[in-house]
């Protein structure tokens, strides 16, 4: 399983310094290219070109929530692939989603991927620390509508040392970790959470 992260900000490089402390080779992109991305994230990740990134087999999108269409249209299709949605929804109105949560949006847009929300609902800061805490590991929930690829993610997520929860589908699920339109956060969002046993 080959991993990529596309967005190279708080939230991309706070995931890729996971993948490093986790021994998990990752590459990561963002729309300036690889020279402007930080060198110092740790061993195994690999500052690539988005053309070169989205060759993975699980592509997580850390970009602001617009910027999803326009990954979503450097390929032609995306069976096959898994899209990890770690966005959340800041100064969108929720209008803008016609009655959908935003990671069925995302799953709109990424025609044939298996999409699954996570990764999102820590702060930035929160994200990159080790996720082992006072003797337990730092929960991170999960929706998705394919319950194949919330079991594969739930798994990278706990390799990276995350403590994974699911919430099953996306419509009940994602909500409780999304920032929603309007700036309303669901229950779970921004909660420092630790498993213990």
């Amino acid at each position: 399983m080959t991993y990529s992260i596309i967005g190279s900000g708080a939230v991309g490089a706070a995931l890729a310094r996971q993948f490093a402390r986790s021994g998990i080779a990752v590459g990561i992109a963002n729309t300036r290219g690889p020279d402007a991305i930080a060198r110092d994230l740790g061993a195994g990740v690999v500052p690539m070109a988005l053309a070169d990134a989205l060759k993975a087999d699980v592509i997580i999108l850390a970009v602001p929530f617009r910027a999803h269409a326009a990954v979503a249209k450097a390929l032609p299709g995306w069976s096959g692939k898994t899209v990890i949605d770690a966005m959340n929804t800041y100064g969108i109105s929720a209008d803008a989603f016609q009655g959908q949560t935003s990671t069925e949006v995302v799953a709109t847009a990424f025609t044939g991927a298996h999409v699954v929300k996570t990764f999102n609902q820590l702060a930035a800061a929160l994200l990159a620390r080790d996720p082992a805490e006072h003797g337990g590991r730092r929960l991170m929930f999960l929706s998705s509508d394919d319950a194949a690829a919330q079991a594969a993610i739930a798994k990278l997520v706990s390799d990276l040392g995350f403590a994974p929860i699911s919430l099953g589908a996306l419509a009940s699920g994602a909500p409780l970790i999304s920032f929603g339109g309007n700036g309303v956060a669901g229950p779970l969002v921004l909660k420092d959470l630790v498993q213990h046993g």
